[in-house]
């Protein structure tokens, strides 16, 4: 049975839908990375990236939410275009549009909103329209499709899921009026069932929310509170 090392990130959030989605056995074992469960030497051991998620699958160990995906998804053979398909070249591009843009963006923006010590404008502005960008490039690719690449579900959409169904919280309450089509993938895959269970999993351990300075240290080490 793999070990999946998750919190209620959007990252682990994707993985824990792939879980799901897929009927793997795993044991979902929780990090809590604003007590700094990341920075512990055993778990720097399989994740020297000090991040979540992580999988551990007998001798083989992945880490980053979107090579987890791609293996898990070879894996099982499930959720990814068979090998040799035409269209694997599109879905690698999209899988790397989600990994290198929606989600560095994303989180870049909800940093410089609610965690640096002051507003940056060019920052802020940096940020959004990047992530506002990324989301748009989807919406039109969903205009005319049920899911990213045509008519079948893969680890693309889950991954887009991941943090696309934050957009409100990356750009703003009303963020989804811009995104319609976006809209309907996020509304679709979160009524799934295994997207309950998933959810559901973020409830069941008790992670710290409280932001104070020992979370914030823990968080981002390279930017301490202002008030050390």
């Amino acid at each position: 049975m793999l070990k999946f090392y998750y919190n209620t990130g959007p990252n682990p959030m994707k993985v824990a839908l792939f879980l799901e989605e897929s009927e793997l056995d795993y044991e979902a074992v929780p990090l809590d990375t604003r007590k700094g469960e990341q920075h512990a030497d055993g778990y720097l051991a399989i994740n020297p990236n000090a991040k979540a998620p992580t999988v551990v699958d007998s001798d083989v160990t992945v880490f980053d939410s979107n090579a987890i995906l791609l293996y898990l998804a070879e894996k099982s053979g499930k959720f990814l275009p068979p090998a040799g398909d035409a269209a694997r070249g599109e879905f690698l591009s999209w899988l790397m549009f989600v990994a290198t843009g929606v989600g560095p963006y994303s989180g870049q923006s909800v940093h410089f909103q609610v965690h640096a010590p002051e507003q940056i404008p060019y920052a802020l502005n940096r940020y959004a329209f990047e992530a506002k960008r990324h989301f748009g490039i989807l919406n039109d690719q969903l205009a005319d499709r049920p899911y990213v690449l045509g008519d079948i579900y893969t680890i693309v959409d889950m991954a887009t899921w991941g943090w696309a169904r934050l957009m409100p919280r990356v750009l703003s309450d009303e963020a989804f009026d811009d995104f319609p089509h976006l809209k309907r993938l996020v509304d679709e895959i979160t009524t799934r069932p295994a997207a309950e269970r998933a959810v559901k999993l973020a409830a069941r351990h008790k992670f710290k929310t409280e932001m104070d300075a020992e979370s914030h240290r823990n968080m981002f080490p390279g930017n301490p509170p202002v008030a050390d």
